[in-house]
């Protein structure tokens, strides 16, 4: 009996830790509800972007299964979901806006990002590797924002920046 309780405490315990994910579905901005409304543990807002005139705004939601999944892997989910979402309009995204959650990531706070995202025309191809340098300064300026924010850590931003500098 002893060793049925061990097992059962421990099936157990593997189904808390695995849990299940959530993901929205991308929906317009204006019409649809944040993931982070009536939640307990708010999330931190950064404006990446100005929205372009008349741009339809969408949003899409992921928090992780638990709260041993890092904030960036569930950004990288979301991520991917806005660039499929655009690329289906034979478009590039643009984030315009990021919340997400903030640590500790315990039992009910677990990793939780969001994003307010536009399509926009993909740029033509370039005949030239070069980016213009306000690109990347725009860029870098983002990544600092979100060091700022506690969204990067100093050593994702540093990574980061140095693949934005490097592509000179």
């Amino acid at each position: 009996m002893h060793l049925r309780v061990k097992i059962l405490l421990s099936g157990a315990s593997a189904a808390i830790v695995a849990g299940c994910g959530t993901t929205s579905a991308v929906a317009p901005a204006a019409t649809s509800k944040s993931g982070f409304d009536g939640a307990v543990y708010a999330g931190e807002t950064v404006e990446l972007e100005k929205a372009s005139p008349g741009a339809e705004l969408f949003r899409v939601f992921q928090q992780g299964a638990t709260g041993f999944v890092s904030v960036d892997s569930v950004r990288g989910g979301v991520e991917s979901i806005a660039t499929q979402h655009c690329s289906r309009k034979g478009k590039t995204v643009r984030p315009i806006r990021e919340i997400a959650s903030k640590p500790p990531h315990v039992l009910g706070n677990f990793p939780r990002v969001e994003w307010i995202f536009e399509c926009v025309d993909s740029p033509p191809p370039s005949t030239s590797a070069l980016k213009p340098v306000g690109d990347r300064l725009d860029q870098v300026e983002r990544l600092k924002k979100l060091l700022d924010s506690g969204a990067l850590t100093q050593q994702e931003f540093d990574r980061e920046k140095a693949k934005v500098l490097g592509s000179q």
